[in-house]
């Protein structure tokens, strides 16, 4: 089984599978139907407190996996336990212990203002009004959702609306969080806001977080743990360093000169491009960039650097070619 954190099991997963029938034409009046594994025996579990993100390209069995969580899907083979709660059999009694976003997807009511649908929330989730009071205080104050209370959810501009659905997701204090890509198309700001606020609520109530994400950033900035999934399968379990280790991922410093320079030559780094007085400089990612930053900025007319980070989809092509 694959490793969880310690501690208090809130999520547990043994050999759970998930296979889609398709059938599909073959002629004119003819299908074929075949078996689609998306989630393919994956085990892992889930401490209490623990924020763990779970990434993988896209169809890897990411939402599928999040769905069966939630009891939106039943398993197709395997054990699966939240909070001691079979997802599938029990999914009301479920819905009071966990809160869930779906970055494409909204929970709020179109034609509402925001502060409509959390009055709808608290009655649906039957929730003390002095907690309710309380819990969208502190979404209010920390998403900066003060000015946005009585705009029509449909006026909300993306990330405002994402920041509008999380708040909706931890009115009714859940155990567990869920969040399947909450920052797509969000600008840096509210990324930023994002980020903060889930550091926050993990620091100060121990909410647990199982994230999905393609923007390596969210998992830096608030994953000790990932969880590599692709094809249906768990790649890798373990910290964000030990994933660049394993598939030898690769940072890029960009490099912006005053003047238009050879390619520049430093140890433990290669020139990916150069393009006028800008260069590409890649160094694996498990490598600090501080050395590297100081190296550039001491021996060549610096005007700007920045540092892009891997893609996630790269990451695991690496993973794939060092197990072939």
């Amino acid at each position: 089984m694959g490793r969880g954190g310690g501690g208090d099991v809130l999520i547990e997963l043994d050999g759970v599978r998930k296979v889609f029938d398709v059938r599909r034409r073959t002629g004119l009046l003819r299908r074929e139907k075949r078996q689609v594994k998306a989630v393919d025996g994956i085990s892992f579990t889930v401490a209490r407190g623990e924020v763990v993100g779970y990434i993988g390209p896209n169809g890897a069995g990411k939402s599928t996996t999040i769905k069966m969580l939630t009891g939106i899907l039943t398993p197709s083979g395997g054990r699966l336990r939240v909070a001691g709660i079979d997802p599938a059999r029990e999914r009301t009694r479920l819905a009071h212990r966990i809160g869930v976003v779906f970055g494409q997807r909204t929970t709020l009511w179109w034609d509402l203002p925001l502060k409509d649908s959390y009055g709808l929330m608290r009655r649906m989730y039957r929730i003390p009004d002095d907690r309710y009071r309380r819990n969208l205080g502190r979404c209010v104050e920390q998403l900066d959702l003060g000015d946005l209370l009585d705009v029509p959810v449909r006026q909300l501009s993306l990330g405002q609306r994402m920041r509008g659905d999380i708040a909706a997701a931890l009115l009714h204090d859940p155990e567990v969080l869920y969040l399947d890509e909450p920052t797509i198309g969000l600008d840096v700001v509210s990324k930023a806001k994002v980020r903060g606020f889930l550091r926050e609520l993990n620091a100060e109530l121990g909410t647990t977080v199982l994230l999905t994400t393609h923007d390596l950033q969210d998992i830096e900035q608030l994953c000790e743990r990932v969880m590599v999934i692709d094809h249906g399968r768990l790649m890798y379990d373990g910290p964000l360093g030990g994933l660049h280790t394993v598939g030898e991922g690769e940072r890029t410093l960009v490099v912006d000169l005053e003047t238009e320079h050879p390619p520049i030559d430093l140890p433990g780094t290669r020139t990916v491009k150069v393009e006028g007085p800008r260069q590409w400089l890649a160094f694996p990612a498990a490598e600090s960039a501080a050395p590297l930053v100081a190296a550039v900025a001491e021996r060549y007319p610096l005007l700007d650097l920045s540092v892009r980070e891997p893609d996630i989809e790269d990451v695991i092509a690496r993973m794939y070619a060092g197990r072939g």
